[in-house]
């Protein structure tokens, strides 16, 4: 194909000039699944996907190297080509390893074989509080199942050395070459999954597993403070690897149950507190609960409904600061439904006081004591 001919590098990948390399990468990445020609071995198509496939690997061959992108973007084609230097075409054997490995592990299920290490997976345990226990924290213990390697075998999934052997088929390598097209590539030899080793002789515990499906008490301390939705992560608590692999991570998830007369704001605590409307006017002491006991309260004559009170420290502990919050004390003025009549004359004779009519004309009496605290 001339150089006149070909279509520019980026419009092939379908970049702008200004990708970054790992913008690059990844659009190549996936024009290569796409039109990779073994997917299209059987669909009549092959040819085309295969002329596709020659065109992103030559663009990204050359905007993948910065001297030979520099000199594409001054020159075009001719900068990428025998014009300096260069060699018509591309060259899969350089500089796609890592990209083509990945694709044939999705073509053909782990090209790079299963005796590698492998991190075992995450697990998440959700853990359910008490209002009390996530101000205050607790020492929390949790029974998590997991993977765990074989302790009388040591992961080998053998009974003993000798029931471990060499797998015939691959050598001990754990991958056999295969002809795919026109690449040559490596599979997971099929007699012994990718290990190398073929088990003679299982353990009798894992039965050659080499892992086992254990329950395992943990000891975990909740800082006060955490709220739902928050996530504790356990380093190295998760399930074992594989093959000397690290172990996974665990994730406490926190759910905490609401309280009957507490609610939490953040890192405040909202009390709503039932006033008779006669303490709301007079003012005086009252008993409040707290999250520590119970504590007395000074209400300020003429106190307003839904008015805040706030008591300093008594609230929830900030996880990263240390700093507790504020437990709020917010008033609600309950008027009476019933009176007695020494009650209603006294009520009649404050009304008058305050210029009111008890007249029963207009509102009455106890409408206009309402009305003083809205």
């Amino acid at each position: 194909m001339a150089h006149t001919e070909k279509r520019d590098y980026y419009e092939v990948l379908g970049v702008d000039r200004n990708a970054s390399d790992d913008d690059i990468k990844k659009a190549f990445r996936k024009l290569a699944r796409q039109h990779h020609p073994d997917l299209h071995a059987d669909s009549g198509k092959k040819k085309s996907a295969e002329e596709k496939f020659k065109e992103a690997g030559e663009a990204y061959e050359v905007l993948s190297d910065p001297d030979r992108r520099k000199k594409y973007d001054m020159f075009g084609h001719a900068g990428a080509g025998q014009g300096f230097g260069g060699q018509e075409g591309f060259d899969f054997g350089r500089g796609f390893g890592d990209i083509f490995g990945d694709i044939f592990e999705d073509f053909f299920g782990g090209g790079r074989g299963r005796s590698r290490a492998e991190a075992g997976s995450d697990l998440q345990y959700n853990l359910e509080l008490a209002f009390e226990e996530a101000i205050t924290g607790k020492e929390a213990k949790l029974k998590v199942p997991r993977w765990e390697i074989c302790e009388p075998c040591q992961g080998s999934g053998a009974r003993s050395e000798k029931g471990v052997k060499t797998c015939p088929s691959c050598r001990g390598i754990g991958n056999v070459r295969l002809q795919q097209g026109f690449f040559t590539i490596n599979r997971p030899c099929g007699q012994c999954q990718g290990a190398g080793q073929i088990i003679s002789e299982p353990c009798t515990t894992c039965r050659g597993q080499r892992r086992v499906y254990k329950e395992r008490t943990l000891s975990v301390t909740i800082p006060g403070g955490v709220e739902t939705g928050m996530r504790l992560r356990l380093s190295h608590e998760g399930e074992h690897g594989s093959n000397g692999g690290p172990p996974g991570d665990l994730y406490v998830a926190i759910t905490v149950k609401p309280h009957s007369h507490f609610i939490r704001k953040g890192n405040d605590i909202l009390y709503d507190l039932k006033l008779p409307f006669v303490a709301a006017i007079l003012g005086g002491k009252v008993e409040v609960p707290t999250l520590k006991g119970t504590t007395v309260v000074k209400i300020p004559e003429g106190t307003q409904h839904d008015k805040i009170l706030r008591l300093k420290g008594l609230g929830a502990p900030d996880i990263k600061r240390k700093q507790p919050g504020d437990q709020l004390v917010r008033i609600n003025i309950q008027l009476p439904t019933k009176l007695t009549p020494r009650q209603k004359e006294l009520l009649t004779a404050f009304a008058n006081e305050g210029g009111m009519s008890p007249d029963g004309q207009g509102e009455g009496i106890f409408d206009k004591v309402k009305n003083l605290f809205d």
